[in-house]
């Protein structure tokens, strides 16, 4: 099997046999990680970000309840199903751990059956809620990523830039006058006409870290990361010009053309702007676009 594919298990407990024991039970199902302390435990969890954790409650100097409740405050290990491994028997201790987001408990010492079907059915439950998360990711009809998804990106690429010290620049781009594209062409070609545009965005971005994403209705947005303003607008022309000069599929060759018109802004290392501040400039380039014509790129340009 593909080790890329596989989904992983990171074991954590202070006995190497205890160890050794899961290894050997779940190797040939998982690729495995272990950790033999608290402290390790939570490194390993955010370099590998394994599917789940078998976690050892009785540990010296970090227990179990302790690495979990690290775990679960961690913005990137928080989703990590965690399963106890425990020798200890009392409700109160199923409980407290219960409490704290544990997704189930395995005793010692193992029985391998009970083992392999707790760790698989956390593995499906996981599976069905990625499939639910990535649908619910991705506008229906364009395919593209939705406004829920780039507001995820957008985040995790404002933090990014906060601690590399780089750039970071957005598009608004709107298709011009739209309602009356489809009030005369047809809603049904109007919803081609959207795809077709989808497709020549993906297009006209070269880099993998570029981000694209339906922001709603005829409005696409677009991340940039690490674009200074001037690289920023040669992009935004370039999907201008991409999208007057695509082909949509239709029976009538009017229908065939479209423009756009595209605001940007760039946030630059030191700029205390917010993540509010940010949309809101380009959304005003876009009008200032939208107002001088159409058709056109415009960058806002900030009073700090």
């Amino acid at each position: 099997m593909d080790e890329s594919k596989r989904n992983s298990v990171l074991i954590v407990d202070d006995q190497n046999s205890n160890i050794m024991a899961l290894t050997q039970i779940l190797s040939s199902d998982y690729t495995i990680y272990a950790a033999k302390n608290g402290q390790g435990a939570i490194k390993a969890a955010e370099k590998h970000l394994p599917d789940i954790i078998l976690l050892d409650i009785l540990m010296p100097e970090m227990d179990g309840y302790a690495v979990i409740s690290a775990l679960k405050n961690s913005e990137e290990t928080q989703n990590i199903p965690v399963i106890f491994i425990t020798g200890l028997s009392k409700v109160d201790d199923e409980e407290k751990g219960l409490a704290l987001g544990a997704a189930d408990y395995i005793t010692k010492p193992f029985s391998s059956g009970i083992v392999k079907l707790r760790v698989r059915n956390q593995i499906k439950m996981l599976d069905q809620l990625r499939i639910i998360e990535r649908l619910s990711m991705i506008d229906k009809l364009t395919e593209l990523p939705n406004r829920r998804s780039f507001d995820v990106q957008l985040n995790a690429e404002w933090r990014r830039t906060e601690r590399e010290r780089q750039p970071v620049s957005i598009l608004f781009i709107d298709l011009d006058f739209f309602k009356k594209y489809n009030d005369t062409f047809g809603h049904q070609q109007g919803d081609v006409a959207l795809q077709t545009m989808a497709v020549y965005l993906k297009k006209s971005l070269k880099r993998a870290s570029d981000f694209a994403a339906r922001w709603g209705g005829e409005e696409f947005a677009v991340l940039l990361p690490n674009m200074k303003p001037g690289d920023s607008l040669i992009i935004a022309e370039q999907i201008r010009k991409c999208i007057e000069d695509m082909e949509i599929p239709c029976s009538d060759k009017a229908a065939a053309k479209i423009t756009a018109s595209i605001g940007i802004n760039t946030r630059e290392y030191g700029c205390s702007r917010t993540i509010d501040d940010f949309i809101n400039g380009a959304d005003k380039a876009l009008y200032t676009a939208k107002n001088n014509g159409r058709n056109r790129v415009c960058h806002f340009e900030s009073s700090e």
